[in-house]
């Protein structure tokens, strides 16, 4: 072994790939995992208007299933173990990306890899497409997501089942007038 930890490096490009979404991706993605994981209280920390109060309130309401469908994801392709987890995931999904703030595959997968675990990976690019393909969303917010997919995502024979390392949180900023030099 050359001395450099693998789990840090992945980390780093964990780190790296958030880096490369733009901010109100980011911001909803750090809200996303207070909401669902109660890191924080969401409404207190998140909510700018009455738009995004009713549209925390909507998220928590959705992601009360999260923690049920982590539990369920299927471990093979049988059809009995498939419905009870994709028909919810989908659902999910088709909120999130309603909300305007997920713009791509890349985004989505970042985001539900920490929300369901490395077990749902497989499962990530059929609920992403069935959801981007809803007729919820205007016909060009469609197109864009549905693009956003490469054909290698949307036909991967393997998927890592490394946990994710990496999990945004809100960060304070910092008055760089008052540091002392």
């Amino acid at each position: 072994m050359d001395g450099k930890s693998p789990d840090g490096t992945i980390t780093l490009a964990e780190m790296r790939e958030f880096a490369s979404f733009g901010a109100a991706t980011q911001r909803y993605i750090r809200r996303s995992l207070d909401v669902a994981f109660h890191r924080a209280d969401a409404m207190e920390l998140w909510c700018r208007d009455v738009v995004e109060a009713a549209s925390i309130r909507a998220q928590a309401r959705i992601y009360e299933r999260i923690h049920a469908l982590r539990v369920i994801v299927p471990d093979d392709s049988g059809l009995d173990q498939v419905e009870p987890f994709m028909a919810p995931l989908i659902s999910i999904s088709a909120f999130d990306l309603a909300q305007d703030r997920l713009s791509s595959f890349s985004s989505y997968r970042f985001l539900y890899e920490r929300l369901f675990g490395a077990g749902a990976r497989p499962w990530l690019p059929g609920a992403f497409c069935a959801a981007a393909s809803l007729p919820n969303l205007h016909p060009e917010k469609r197109s864009a997501l549905l693009q956003s997919i490469s054909e290698a995502a949307a036909t991967a024979i393997g998927w890592s089942n490394r946990e994710p390392s990496f999990y945004p949180e809100w960060v304070e900023k910092v008055d760089i007038s008052n540091i002392a030099n």
